[in-house]
């Protein structure tokens, strides 16, 4: 049985400004995720019900959104933070063989911290500078990150993986590893990015992310994420939390938005991976976004 759109129900009212009722607003509703089905002539009822299936994958989609939400970080902690006239000199960078890994190294060392970084493959790491430190090892490491962590005044983290397609705890394991790193040597700002998506920001990456990329490419990506941003709000760490939209890599731009409240629940919100560096590095000295979880965007 093949079910026609009804086209006369978008031609709601010629009166302007009239209210849109609940029946009407839900018989467009059903038309507009019609269309795909009627166009492409797959039935909406019978062999393999795909209407059922749709209904259902939507239906799974905002219960991961609401998830996220519930176990990512949805307030700023509180955190009294002692200002000091010494500004960090020594910075560890994990993740900097990644794309925005990379500009944090480039624009840290252009900012004149001396750096520090932790790579699993240092071919991979082709920046060479006489304030540049390259350390090989695995942040699941105790003992590497321990090593890594001496010595230095913060550590900011990019850490990712691209294994998007199996449960894993490299981002929270990894990151409880720098944590009881940075506890054991008394370093206390520590910067991470991690995502629109998750926490206050739930929904905030647009609806094309919210209803597809996330739930099919990478809700364990974004699970882990989860479980890493609550053991940065647990931690005695002077902390702030970076979530980036989609990161591209065009240039970096004067003007962006950033705050609590940033993102759009309908189109998709992108910013290039050098601002999001900038804006990483701009946290080691700006005590402004201390305990707080900060979405970045153009």
């Amino acid at each position: 049985m093949i079910i026609k759109p009804n086209r006369k129900r978008f031609l709601l009212n010629d009166k302007k400004n009239s209210p849109l009722s609940a029946s009407t607003f839900g018989a467009c509703t059903r038309d507009l995720i019609c269309v795909y089905f009627y166009k492409c002539k797959i039935p909406f009822r019978g062999a393999g019900k795909p209407m059922i299936y749709l209904i259902l994958f939507l239906l799974y989609a905002v219960v991961l959104s609401v998830a996220l939400w519930r176990n990512g970080v949805r307030s700023p902690s509180k955190i009294a933070v002692e200002k000091s006239a010494i500004q960090p000199q020594n910075i560890l960078i994990i993740g900097a063989t990644g794309g925005t890994g990379r500009q944090l190294v480039a624009q840290a060392l252009e900012r004149g911290f001396s750096v520090t970084v932790l790579v699993r493959n240092t071919a991979k790491m082709d920046i060479e500078h006489p304030q540049l430190k390259i350390l090989q090892g695995n942040v699941l490491d105790s003992a590497t990150v321990d090593a890594a962590v001496q010595g230095q005044d913060a550590v900011v983290s990019a850490l990712g993986h691209k294994q998007f397609f199996r449960p894993t705890r490299i981002l929270s394991e990894g990151t409880r590893t720098i944590l009881q790193a940075m506890e054991k040597h008394n370093v206390k700002r520590f910067v991470c990015e991690t995502s629109l998506g998750i926490g206050s920001s739930a929904g905030r990456m647009g609806l094309y992310y919210t209803f597809f990329t996330i739930p099919v490419i990478l809700p364990f990506y974004f699970w882990d994420k989860t479980r890493q941003e609550k053991l940065i709000a647990e931690s005695a760490a002077d902390w702030v939390i970076v979530r980036p939209g989609v990161l591209t890599n065009r240039k970096k731009r004067i003007k962006i938005r950033h705050g609590a409240d940033i993102g759009n629940f309908i189109t998709t919100v992108n910013i290039s991976r050098a601002d999001v560096a900038a804006f990483m590095l701009d946290q080691l000295t700006d005590d402004s976004n201390i305990g707080a979880a900060v979405g970045i965007c153009w």
